[in-house]
């Protein structure tokens, strides 16, 4: 069983960054995909990004791409997700998920190891 642990999540002005990372504990994430997502109350886990094991691959939203980047550093165990020029809008919790297989995958139920989320708030 893999346990992941968001962090980094915070209030921000709007225009400003933010970094979250994700951490597996307990196991490593070999092997595995991982991808965040984000969710506001009274609607649907909408898809972030994704990268791959190796970190060569990524998939991101189109809505998103240009201000968010998803990165791993496996010797830490470790997935970030900056995020700059943030918006109201970018406002939810953020979850990281793991793909055991290693597909790289948009939808959230295909994701089998989830963490708890991290509020993001940005102010406007």
């Amino acid at each position: 069983q893999v346990q992941l642990v968001e962090s980094g999540g915070g209030l921000v002005q709007a225009g400003g960054s933010l970094r979250l990372s994700c951490v597996a504990a307990g196991r490593t994430f070999s092997g595995a995909s991982v991808g965040w997502f984000r969710q506001v109350p009274g609607k649907e886990r909408e898809f972030v990004a994704a990268v791959d094991w190796s970190g060569d691959n990524t998939v991101y939203s189109d809505s998103l791409k240009g201000r968010f980047t998803i990165s791993r550093d496996n010797a830490k165990n470790t997935v970030y997700l900056q995020m700059n020029t943030l918006k109201s809008d970018d406002t939810a919790v953020y979850y990281c998920a793991a793909e055991r297989f290693g597909l790289l995958v948009t939808t959230w139920a295909q994701y089998d190891y989830w963490g708890q989320g991290t509020q993001v708030t940005v102010s406007s």
